[in-house]
């Protein structure tokens, strides 16, 4: 793909998605530079890869040599609210301006390109599907929505014949895409700020399917109501998974495939879930003709993916940070965990992420946050969105039926955690509750 343009601008660069594109840009030799609220890893990485990064959204900050719009393409992501001060500034004045998605359409479109899709499990498949590919030399590129913990990077490079991306169903951003290879991991109802209905979503999900290229291979969870070769648990679809056994620090199962074959894996991601994103990156690698036995090595030496089911501490007590922020995730997360240890005290620390999120599934984010010992929640993590009124987490812990729970802010996490006689804490959320682990670990060891 030819970008005539000599310099590119991100308004929301220090996100997870965003962030990857920029290195992308800076590596080819583009000049960077770009806005966000704070600072954080991403955006210092960013920096020190020579990216100009602004923190505050006045028009006066923007670096002179990007305000040519010949020149300069402005790239944003839909986590911005439409009334960006910066965003607004650069439609007013006539310059190019993409959504995320469409630059990943652009960088795609003349390769070879493998979309992964679905409400969850995305991002897990995208990174070990790159990790497969590096470790079998394959001349790709790759851009996830986490941090691998392999190559400490969510831009995976080994050249650029094959591009890897996640195709996010958010604002229907991934009907962007023309894929060579797809496949879609869930369609659990979600983003109803979106979707009116989950007739809506499903009918999205059909039509990122039709965008298949001719002669496109579609894989997908074989719950899904739409074509496609088939994996999961399912005995009669075309990858399945026996004899699935998991401890701390493995799980173990055999791939079955061509109806006979079997193949033995141990795999570092506890959980069914996570067992299911290695079957079908197994499935994607071998369509890439690559053999089932360096797939099988590749999945034993994959390390995970930074806050999926990232073990932070396992003495003197359990420490689990997951990016889980959907009912469903959790309890996948639930379910791994009270496996790995049925007889401890388990307590759930949960951030809620938008309003509408944590108001669309208010009953069932409290029945699955019910099952745990303990619970505690911080107020929801707003992101893009403003308040609702009677949206909180108050009202969301009246609704969760354990005799021990709370509502508590940052500043009271640790303390709260070194008088607990839990021995397992979860902490979970796709806000900034991350940037507590660290604390957290330090009131354990303490």
């Amino acid at each position: 793909m030819n970008i005539n343009y000599n310099k590119i601008y991100f308004i929301g660069i220090g996100g997870i998605g965003m962030s990857s594109i920029a290195l992308y840009f800076i590596n080819i030799g583009k000049q960077v530079a770009g806005y966000d609220l704070t600072k954080t890893e991403l955006t210092s990485k960013l920096s020190e890869f020579g990216a100009n990064i602004q923190f505050d959204s006045s028009v006066l900050k923007i670096p002179k040599e990007f305000l040519d719009n010949k020149e300069t393409l402005i790239i944003y992501t839909p986590a911005i609210p439409k009334d960006n001060t910066l965003l607004n500034y650069f439609y007013d004045n006539d310059f190019n301006v993409l959504k995320r998605s469409e630059i990943l359409g652009e960088i795609s479109r003349d390769k070879f390109c493998i979309a992964i899709a679905g409400t969850h499990g995305k991002t897990t498949t995208s990174t070990i599907l790159s990790h497969i590919l590096l470790d079998n030399n394959i001349n790709f590129t790759s851009f996830i929505g986490g941090i691998s913990e392999n190559y400490n990077s969510n831009l995976i490079q080994n050249g650029s014949d094959v591009i890897l991306v996640e195709a996010d169903e958010f604002d229907r951003s991934f009907l962007t895409l023309r894929p060579d290879i797809a496949c879609i991991t869930s369609v659990d109802m979600d983003h109803l700020d979106i979707y009116n209905s989950n007739y809506e979503l499903q009918k999205s999900f059909n039509e990122f399917a039709c965008n298949l290229k001719a002669n496109g291979i579609l894989f997908k969870h074989h719950d899904i109501l739409i074509d496609g070769i088939n994996y999961g648990f399912d005995k009669n679809a075309e990858y399945s998974i026996i004899n699935y056994k998991k401890d701390e620090d493995f799980s173990s199962f055999d791939i079955i495939y061509d109806k006979v074959k079997s193949i033995s894996v141990k795999f570092r991601m506890p959980g069914r879930h996570n067992a299911c994103n290695a079957l079908v990156a197994f499935a994607i690698g071998r369509s890439m003709q690559i053999n089932e036995i360096d797939i099988a090595n590749s999945l034993n030496t994959f390390k995970g993916v930074k806050r999926r089911f990232s073990f932070i501490l396992k003495s003197p007590k359990i420490l689990i940070d997951d990016y889980a922020h959907h009912p469903n995730e959790i309890k996948a997360i639930y379910e791994s965990v009270k496996y790995l240890y049925p007889d401890k005290n388990i307590m759930a620390i949960f951030q809620p992420h938008l309003y509408t999120r944590t108001r669309d599934f208010m009953d069932q984010f409290a029945q699955i946050l019910s099952k745990f010992d303990k619970v505690a929640l911080l107020d929801i993590y707003p992101a893009r969105e403003k308040a609702i009124e009677g949206v909180n987490s108050m009202e969301l812990l009246k609704r969760i039926n354990v005799n021990s729970k709370s509502l508590v802010n940052k500043s009271e996490l640790t303390c709260l955690i070194k008088e607990s006689n839990s021995d397992v804490f979860v902490v979970m959320g796709a806000g900034d509750i991350s940037e507590e682990i660290s604390k957290i670990k330090e009131s354990i060891l303490s």
